[in-house]
C-alpha cells in the first residue's frame, strides 16, 4: 500500500542510463553501430563496455517487478491488453515511422545509399529490399525485432515476456507458488544466497548460446526473461529486499571481481574469443562469469535505489512521465545528431558532447510537443492533463 519511490528512480535512470550507453556508442572502440565517429574514445569504450555487461538484465529485472504491482491492480485479461496497447502497438509504429528515418542515416554514413534524400530513400524499393535482405536479414528469431524496430526491439521483447510469464506468475500467486518462493525467500537468511538466481542464468547460456551466439537471439531472449521472472519474484516475498541491503558489499565485490574480468581483454586476454568457444572449458568459465556479474550489479542498483532513492520530488513526477516517450524517441534523435557530429573537423570529445547534449535536447523537445497533443498522451501512457476550474472571482 506504500509506493516504493526508489523503483521509480531505478526506472528513470534506467532510461537515462541507456540514453548515455547510445549516445555515446559513436565513440567506443569495442562494436559497430549505426553511426560512427573515426576517432574513438577509451572513456567512451570504458562506459558501453561497462554498462554492456549488465544494463539491459537490470532493465528487464525492473520490468518483472513493474508487473507484479501491475497485477496486483489488475485481471489477466487488463494486464495483456495493457500490454498491447503500451508495447506492441507502438513497436509496430516505431517501426513504420522511426525505422525509415535511422535506416536513411545509417545506410548513407556507411555509404551504401547514395541516391537522394530520405523521401527518396523511403520511396526506394531497392533500398528496402536491401535493407531486409542483405543489410538488416530477417530471420524467424527474435533478432526480427531489432531489425525491424532498430531500439524498440526491448518493447516486442517485453510484449513476448509478458504472454510467456503470465502463467508462471498465476502460479507464483496460488499456495503451491507462494510456497515455492517462500522457499527461495528462506535463502536470504544465508549471506548470499540470493546468487542461486544465477543457476538458471548460467545454464541457459551454456545451453543456448553455442546454437544462438548472435545478439537479441534465443540465447539472449530466455536469458533476459529469466531477467524479467526473477524482477516478479524479488518483490513478491518481504525477505528478499533486506536481504540485498545485507549483502550489498558482497555484490559490489564480486562485481568487480567480474568486470575486472571482461575488462582483461584490453591487456591481451581473449574473453570475447572464450564466449564463443562452446564445449571449452573457458566458455564455461566466461559465461559462468557473465551470469554474476549480471545478477551481482543488478543487486547493487536495488540495493543504491533503496539505501539512497526512496524519495520523491518534482524531478521524478516528471521523469515517470516522460521516460517512455523518451526511450521511444532518444535513439532517433542521437542518429540524426551524431550523423552531422561525426563529419565535423573536431576532435572526440568535442563531437561527444554535442552528441550527448543536442540529442538530449532535441529528445527532450519532442517529448514536450507530445504532452501537449491529448492523444499522443494516451499513447505513451501519460495522464491526461487537468482542466483548471475556472475562477468565480469578478475582481
Amino acid at each position: 500500500s506504500v509506493r516504493l519511490y526508489y523503483l521509480d528512480w531505478l526506472q528513470v535512470l534506467a532510461v537515462l542510463g541507456v540514453f548515455l550507453f547510445h549516445s555515446v556508442h559513436p565513440f567506443d572502440d569495442l562494436a559497430d553501430w549505426h553511426i560512427k565517429n573515426v576517432e574513438r574514445s577509451a572513456l567512451a569504450t570504458f562506459f558501453v563496455g561497462f554498462f554492456n555487461l549488465w544494463g539491459m538484465p537490470f532493465f528487464f529485472l525492473m520490468a518483472g517487478v513493474t508487473s507484479w504491482f501491475s497485477l496486483r491492480r489488475r485481471t489477466s485479461g487488463r494486464y495483456v491488453g495493457e500490454r498491447t496497447m503500451r508495447l506492441i502497438i507502438p513497436f509496430i509504429l516505431g517501426a513504420l515511422v522511426l525505422t525509415p528515418i535511422q535506416a536513411y542515416y545509417d545506410l548513407t554514413h556507411k555509404g551504401w545509399w547514395k541516391g537522394g534524400s530520405i523521401v527518396e530513400f523511403i520511396l526506394s524499393s531497392e533500398a528496402r529490399t536491401y535493407f531486409y535482405t542483405e543489410y538488416h536479414t530477417l530471420t524467424y528469431g527474435p533478432e526480427i525485432f531489432g531489425r525491424l524496430g532498430y531500439h524498440l526491439w526491448f518493447l516486442a521483447f517485453l510484449f513476448c515476456f509478458a504472454l510467456i510469464a503470465l502463467p508462471v506468475f498465476w502460479w507464483l500467486n496460488r499456495d503451491s507458488g507462494k510456497r515455492f518462493v517462500a522457499s527461495l525467500a528462506r535463502l536470504a537468511r544465508w549471506r548470499g544466497g540470493l546468487l542461486l538466481f544465477v543457476i538458471p542464468l548460467t545454464l541457459i547460456r551454456f545451453i543456448l548460446h553455442p546454437f544462438f551466439p548472435g545478439y537479441t537471439g534465443w540465447s539472449d531472449f530466455f536469458f533476459l526473461l529469466a531477467f524479467f521472472i526473477s524482477g516478479y519474484i524479488l518483490i513478491a516475498n518481504q525477505r528478499f529486499m533486506p536481504a540485498i541491503r545485507r549483502d550489498w558489499l558482497l555484490y559490489l565485490i564480486l562485481g568487480i571481481l567480474c568486470t575486472l574480468f571482461f575488462f582483461s581483454e584490453a591487456v591481451g586476454v581473449p574473453v570475447s574469443d572464450w564466449l564463443n568457444a562452446p564445449g571449452t572449458p573457458v566458455f564455461y568459465l566466461s559465461h559462468t562469469v557473465w551470469s554474476i556479474n549480471a545478477w551481482c550489479w543488478t543487486m547493487v542498483m536495488l540495493y543504491v535505489g533503496m539505501r539512497f532513492l526512496d524519495y520523491t520530488n518534482r524531478w521524478l513526477h516528471y521523469g515517470r512521465e516522460a521516460s517512455y516517450a523518451f526511450f521511444f524517441l532518444h535513439q532517433p534523435a542521437i542518429i540524426f545528431i551524431a550523423f552531422y557530429a561525426v563529419q565535423w573537423n573536431a576532435g572526440v570529445t568535442l563531437k561527444a558532447l554535442v552528441v550527448v547534449l543536442g540529442s538530449l535536447l532535441l529528445a527532450l523537445g519532442l517529448v514536450e510537443f507530445i504532452k501537449r497533443i491529448r492523444v499522443l498522451r494516451g499513447f505513451f501512457g501519460m495522464k491526461a492533463r487537468r482542466r483548471e476550474t475556472p475562477s468565480t472571482e469578478t475582481g
